[in-house]
């Protein structure tokens, strides 16, 4: 603009370089930074919004479930609104029920809500005409929808209006845009920086595994990816050639009901130390390296261990499988099935690159002490 109204200013280009530069660099800084100060203050109790959940059935105990498990989210649930529950009914830990539909004014004005989410898909209509009518008397509130699908969108929606019409559209997966950009960039460069690395060192185990008892160095286990499709991920061969003989009836129902053997009599002598460390998982590297792994994400399934998940195997199966994750960093093997399935679903519900990076940065530790590794 300048120098379109002073044709005789100049200003060097590589001051306009500099300046552009900058100008990114320091708006990215202060973002990161303001949204890291927001979450600092709404995890000390700041900035934070008091939620009444309409519905205390599955779906709006799951809603509270994850806000609450989400502290920079800046929800603070008071209590359910519920009619089939009696008022003081513990829903969840120090959540009650605070009454029926019916008195919703009087609660929203008694304990000063600041929010309304209403969770109940089976609600009648005429409920919903008191609910309106408290909108248009408690102009503070605000009142959010959900839509019934919570179980299911464990991945990205998007709000469409087509003919007038508000339409919720499914996104395949929530790792999308610079997410996914950056997380294929992170998972490639990873990966291959590790494999060079320690190509020393994958050679020494190959040897002494080979020495042992001269069988296959790498085992392939058939296991389940994204978008349902199978491929072999690559291990450190840690059992016997003959170990499924070895097991006992009991061993073999705690095989079925676990997916482990704490005290397991198939495993080798230098498959302990593989196992105890984590070693065995290494060669994985290269399932990154061919896009069927991440470095972050949930733990990898085979098609027979599928049953265990229930309803939430398909979502399991959004995403590519990890060779760490916060199963890893939770517990790894003392995890039950259950356990197992809910740190997935809120590593698939809340990933952001920040998160595979502080993943990463705690399994080192975790790796090291040998944390329920067996």
């Amino acid at each position: 603009m300048i120098t379109f109204l002073l044709p005789n200013f100049v200003i060097a280009r590589a001051w306009l370089l500099m300046a552009w530069a900058f100008t990114l660099l320091i708006t990215t800084l202060w973002r990161f930074s303001a949204r890291r100060l927001v979450y600092a203050m709404r995890r000390a109790g700041y900035l934070t919004e008091r939620v009444i959940v309409l519905g205390a059935n599955a779906e709006g105990i799951a809603v509270a479930q994850q806000l609450c498990a989400t502290p920079s989210s800046g929800i603070k649930i008071i209590g359910f609104v519920d009619d089939d529950l009696s008022p003081g009914s513990e829903v969840m830990p120090g959540t009650p029920v605070l009454g029926s539909v019916s008195s919703f004014q009087t609660i929203i004005q008694q304990h000063a809500a600041d929010v309304v989410i209403i969770a109940d898909t089976a609600l009648v209509r005429d409920r919903l005409s008191t609910i309106y009518g408290a909108m248009e008397t408690l102009h503070q509130i605000d009142v959010r929808l959900s839509p019934g699908l919570f179980e299911l969108l464990t991945i990205g929606v998007q709000v469409r209006e087509q003919g007038f019409v508000p339409l919720l559209a499914l996104n395949k997966t929530r790792i999308t845009g610079p997410h996914a950009f950056g997380k294929a960039l992170i998972d490639r460069i990873g990966a291959m920086v590790g494999l060079i690395v320690l190509s020393p060192f994958f050679l020494i185990i190959a040897l002494l595994i080979w020495r042992e008892d001269r069988g296959p160095v790498i085992y392939r286990r058939r296991v389940m990816g994204a978008s349902n499709r199978s491929f072999d991920a690559f291990k450190f061969r840690t059992m016997r050639l003959d170990g499924d003989t070895l097991l006992s009836p009991e061993q073999r129902q705690e095989l079925c009901e676990s997916g482990k053997l704490k005290a397991d009599p198939r495993i080798t002598p230098i498959g302990v130390f593989l196992r105890h460390a984590s070693i065995d998982e290494l060669p994985q590297l290269m399932n990154v390296i061919l896009g069927q792994m991440s470095l972050v994400g949930p733990r990898m399934l085979t098609r027979e261990e599928l049953t265990h998940f229930g309803r939430w195997q398909h979502s399991l199966l959004s995403v590519r499988p990890g060779l760490t994750g916060l199963w890893q960093i939770s517990g790894r093997s003392n995890l039950s099935y259950e356990d197992r399935v809910r740190l997935d679903m809120q590593y698939i519900r809340n990933h952001s690159i920040w998160l595979d990076l502080y993943i990463i940065y705690r399994t080192i530790p975790t790796v090291i002490a040998g944390r329920g590794a067996y």
